[in-house]
């Protein structure tokens, strides 16, 4: 998982960054609403661990303005823990609630569960993006009809990014799904596999379905 971790108390924040790193995860640290919501706009993140008294933009605020939007599942961790403080979380539009002090054996588990909750594999195996459709059983692509065939890793890239259509999804990220978590970041594989695909799916097209963010990543759609 790719978690935000929204935490003004740099502490406790490093303590579960630490911890989550350790079980396989990777994390990114911000000590604010507003950062909060500007990284929520620019990358893509599975799950998001959000403190309720933050600076700026407190986090129930928050969630009011990410109501309208496309966004991760977010798990509200805070010392606000009567039934009150859980129902006004809920209802402001969090998938889940923990109070402080907790424990990290269940703060791991929920964040799996809503990570697993929002990747659950839908009734139909077909993921359509403007005039491309991706068939996840046989993994097969089309564009404007035409088969574009694509290698196994060309395949994974592709369906990394069209996990999450319109979003900038980050350089880091692709080479932590398609690669693993070691896989050594300065390397110049991923641009490589990247023109590859794009070729493949654009081709002298005049309207590319892959779009770069420079120095940030890509987007699909």
């Amino acid at each position: 998982m790719r978690i935000l971790i929204v935490e003004d108390d740099v502490s406790v924040s490093h303590w579960i960054s630490s911890k989550l790193h350790a079980s396989g995860h990777t994390c990114k640290l911000v000590d604010n609403g507003e950062d909060a919501l500007k990284l929520i706009k620019e990358e893509v993140f599975d799950v998001i661990l959000l403190d309720r008294i933050i600076p700026k933009i407190d986090g129930i605020q928050l969630l009011g303005l990410l109501a309208k939007e496309s966004h991760p599942p977010v798990l509200i961790l805070s010392a606000n823990d009567q039934t009150s403080d859980r129902i006004e979380g809920l209802r402001a539009g969090a998938d889940d609630y923990l109070g402080k002090p907790f424990d990290f054996a269940e703060l791991l588990l929920r964040l799996e569960r809503l990570y697993c909750r929002t990747k659950q594999v839908a009734s139909s195996n077909f993921i359509k993006i403007k005039d491309m459709i991706i068939n996840l059983e046989l993994h097969e692509v089309t564009r404007d009809g035409h088969r574009v065939d694509l290698t196994n890793k060309e395949f994974k890239l592709l369906y990394v990014l069209a996990e999450h259509p319109g979003q900038t999804v980050t350089r880091s990220m692709l080479l932590e799904k398609a690669w693993g978590y070691h896989f050594d970041p300065q390397t110049n594989v991923l641009d490589v596999h990247l023109s590859k695909l794009r070729n493949k799916l654009d081709g002298g097209s005049k309207n590319p379905i892959i779009r770069t963010i420079r120095s940030v990543g890509y987007v699909l759609g």
